[in-house]
């Protein structure tokens, strides 16, 4: 029994690891790509370019918070639970922070 516990606990750990990582990596692919487009259309003078910036931002920092959700799944001691909870608390503020001024920006416009 103890055997079947411990291979469920190894597959759970690599599943998680492997949802992290493509979590995070989409949410880095996301924050690039709409930096690029925020580039372009800083460019072209485009009035809505913020609103479009602030929402690519906001769906990469999603993304990457899912990737640290799932992290507190796998974490053992007390010292990596706190590191993994202020990471979540930054990215949940960010992510907060972002909604409301584009929020304020679309009213706006």
């Amino acid at each position: 029994m103890l055997e079947i516990m411990e291979v469920l606990e190894h597959v759970l750990r690599n599943v998680a690891n492997l949802a992290i990582l493509l979590f995070e990596c989409v949410g880095v692919c996301v924050v690039i790509i709409s930096g690029i487009h925020g580039l372009f259309s800083y460019i072209r003078k485009d009035p809505k370019t913020r609103i479009h910036l602030g929402h690519g931002l906001e769906m990469g920092l999603t993304f990457m918070l899912c990737g640290e959700i799932l992290r507190t799944i796998i974490v053992r001691d007390l010292e990596e639970i706190a590191i993994v909870g202020g990471i979540i608390v930054l990215r949940v503020a960010l992510t907060l922070l972002l909604h409301w001024e584009r929020k304020n920006d679309q009213a706006e416009h």
